[in-house]
């Protein structure tokens, strides 16, 4: 497999806001964010990166007003902290997030997030949207 490898120069604002966004979207950058720190601090001029054939696409990560959720991670950070959904939870907020301005019916949240046929339970998905808001009334 042959590796891509691109050069781009950079100014200090748009380094600073790539470093901000990473810390707080995504886990596995240690390298890259010591390498922007390096850049800001002057210590380095240039940085290399290796691209791999995994394609991310922006709609991984869904930001609204201080509400940033992140799929690939699994991961909701408000206010940059962390709030810790169950996975069912987590699917809820994902799929309601892509779909913002629009309304649902019960039965159209479930068949999108169990992929199964209705089973005519309302009281299921009203106790994780009643979980979803007293975790967003705790963190605000």
């Amino acid at each position: 497999m042959k590796k891509k490898i691109g050069f781009v120069s950079l100014d200090s604002t748009t380094i600073k806001e790539i470093h901000e966004q990473l810390i707080y979207s995504t886990i596995n950058v240690k390298d890259f964010t010591s390498g922007l720190e390096d850049m800001m601090n002057g210590s380095m001029h240039s940085l290399m990166l290796e691209m791999n054939d995994q394609n991310i696409s922006y709609n991984d990560i869904i930001q609204y007003r201080d509400l940033i959720i992140n799929y690939r991670y699994r991961k909701v950070l408000r206010n940059n902290i962390e709030i810790n959904l169950t996975p069912k939870e987590f699917d809820i907020l994902y799929f309601l997030a892509q779909n913002q301005g629009e309304v649902f019916t019960k039965e159209q949240i479930y068949k999108a997030v169990w992929k199964n046929d209705y089973l005519l339970d309302d009281s299921n998905i009203m106790a994780f949207i009643r979980k979803l808001r007293k975790k967003n009334r705790i963190t605000s």
